[in-house]
């Protein structure tokens, strides 16, 4: 009997989870009608990051801040990210695909993949879905997929939204501040990469400390990641999450 009771409370005291993933089906139509009826589709990509970082960066990035964007909403629930971008040629190999582990897919697949788990969302009951990516290559390719769909499904009562401002807005104001703290910030894997990923990495198992290099022409790295900190990277990922919800809001407005 006390079993039992344990048990009960520990269940009615365990937080929901904003991922669709961690939800069960009935979980995730009792959000919704509760109204939780924003969908968060938040991409990310699989590529070299250098000898200090994993290839998962993008993924592990773009699922904390959705989660975070989600909790500052208070109305959303989060997709699986989506884990594959553009990131180069296949043959020859171009960007990141020169360097093993590295995933790419054309812009158009892309788009349409994005766009189908967008329509998926909004046959789950959605009313407003929100586009987004931590990966720069795609960027356009969202944001056409969104114009696409919000203008086919607006006249049904359901908005479809691309937000730049988390991966624009929030990469100009890192590089302000880096700048401000005289630290090149580099275009990949740099500073700003790694403090980002290092300051959500409790597991100490995706930043390789001992292995930042600064960058070149052949290590995949753009910028010297032994700059970065935690510290930094919270800053930074704050800049995230304001630009997006400020964005969404905004948005929401029209």
């Amino acid at each position: 009997m006390i079993a039992v009771l344990l048990a009960a409370t520990l269940t009615a005291q365990a937080p929901q989870s904003v991922y669709i993933e961690e939800l069960t089906s009935p979980e995730i139509r009792a959000a919704i009608a509760a109204g939780k009826t924003t969908a968060i589709i938040y991409t990310g990509s699989t590529e070299q990051n250098g000898p200090h970082m994993v290839t998962g960066k993008h993924n592990f990035i773009a699922h904390w801040v959705a989660g975070q964007i989600a909790d500052s909403l208070g109305d959303a629930l989060v997709y699986p990210t989506l884990p594959f971008a553009p990131t180069g040629d296949l043959s020859p190999p171009t960007g990141h695909m020169r360097f093993p582990g590295s995933v790419t897919i054309s812009d158009q697949l892309f788009g349409s993949v994005a766009a189908a788990v967008a329509r998926s969302a909004i046959a789950a009951g959605f009313k407003t879905v929100l586009l987004m990516g931590d990966h720069g290559s795609g960027q356009d390719a969202l944001e056409r997929a969104a114009a696409a769909l919000d203008s086919a499904w607006r006249p049904r009562g359901v908005r479809v939204f691309f937000v730049g401002d988390v991966y624009a807005k929030a990469r100009d104001e890192a590089r302000a501040y880096l700048t401000a703290h005289h630290i090149e910030p580099g275009e990949h894997a740099g500073p700003d990469d790694t403090s980002e990923l290092w300051a959500i990495d409790s597991t100490h198992r995706w930043i390789r400390a001992d292995r930042r290099v600064p960058g070149d022409s052949q290590n995949g790295v753009s910028g010297d990641p032994r700059q970065a900190s935690p510290e930094m990277g919270r800053i930074f990922l704050g800049y995230k999450i304001s630009a997006a919800v400020a964005e969404i809001r905004r948005l929401r407005g029209r």
